[in-house]
């Protein structure tokens, strides 16, 4: 594939949106890089096409924030598009304020990016990401910010390439993938493969996506909206719980394709980092509700580190997404910490 024209923009003046924009004086990179490195699971270097924004006050210094599997590198709201997955918490006055840092963010990796390779690693991540630092000439990153598979990745980054990094947070993410979360994740894929095999991808697909959901989310927030009784519809009984799952399968597929889905799932079940290995400050972000990562895990992470670890607890009936919905109780948090580590 051809590296994607980098495109440097001055955003014009703010206009009424519903989400937050750039002011005028910020700049955007949004192109592609090409950088060398290894594959964990290779034995060659290779050449790889990075995706990337790079967003932000110039000169200023980079945060580097990435996400779940089925976040992208459009992190913020920007010219041509007015929000980013995570917008409320990376704009301009926002915890994550684009007046004081660039942020940097990518587009995951897959293994058909890394050439004959049987999986990506959360390593290969943070290589292609500390690659991509020296080719900005960004010396040195203020902070890893990373969430889900996104932590998994921040961690693998502080762990084979610290120097390039003063400080990290982990939202939602350890040091491994919990076995009954693998065993859930597993029984997604399969759902996938057969999927595959038997020629009906997008229904596999949905279905997965819904299985997922009911681990994302937290049994409060299920008895909460989903309490009332079934209604008769079309033959058979419905319950409230499934127009919402369906729905979800439904834009999950819309967006999202069997291969990339069973890459980046395999990748958090693959992901195994030695906190011990972690030599720079973090600050640990984790909710009781998250049945994917549980808090006794952030606790291990927490006294095992490397260096100085807080562990910031947050309350949330909506289990793993709460880094998603909570933002309103992350934004303290995520201003502590990057104005610790200046």
């Amino acid at each position: 594939m051809p590296p994607e024209p980098v495109t440097v923009i001055s955003f014009p003046e703010a206009t009424a949106v519903a989400a937050p924009r750039c002011a005028s004086d910020l700049t955007e990179q949004r192109g592609t890089r090409r950088v060398s490195f290894t594959p964990k699971y290779g034995s060659d270097a290779v050449d790889v096409d990075v995706r990337y924004l790079w967003c932000g006050a110039p000169n200023a210094p980079t945060v580097i924030v990435q996400g779940g599997i089925s976040a992208d590198r459009d992190v913020c709201a920007g010219r041509e598009r007015n929000a980013g997955w995570w917008h409320e918490l990376v704009c301009e006055g926002a915890a994550i304020d684009l007046a004081q840092y660039r942020v940097l963010c990518i587009d995951w990796l897959l293994p058909t990016d890394l050439g004959d390779v049987p999986s990506v690693s959360s390593e290969d991540q943070a290589a292609a990401i500390a690659a991509l630092v020296d080719e900005l000439g960004i010396g040195r990153a203020h902070a890893f910010v990373g969430s889900s598979y996104g932590a998994m990745t921040g961690l693998a980054f502080a762990a084979h390439h610290g120097d390039k990094l003063k400080s990290l947070v982990l939202l939602a993410g350890a040091h491994r993938p919990h076995p009954l979360s693998t065993a859930q994740r597993s029984v997604q894929r399969g759902i996938v493969r057969l999927g595959l095999e038997s020629g009906r991808t997008d229904e596999a697909l949905a279905l997965a996506r819904q299985l997922a959901m009911t681990t994302y989310r937290g049994s409060e927030e299920f008895s909460r909206r989903f309490a009332a009784g079934p209604e008769l519809r079309e033959g058979r009984f419905h319950f409230p719980v499934e127009d919402y799952l369906e729905h979800a399968g439904r834009r999950f597929v819309e967006r999202f394709d069997a291969q990339r889905f069973l890459a980046l799932s395999e990748s958090i079940d693959l992901h195994d980092v030695s906190p011990e290995s972690v030599g720079v400050p973090a600050t640990l972000v984790g909710f009781p509700s998250d049945r994917l990562v549980p808090l006794a895990d952030l606790c291990e992470l927490q006294r095992r580190l490397g260096n100085t670890a807080t562990l910031e607890v947050v309350e949330s009936p909506y289990g793993h997404d709460a880094f998603l919905k909570e933002t309103a109780q992350i934004a303290p948090v995520l201003r502590r910490a990057l104005n610790d580590c200046r």
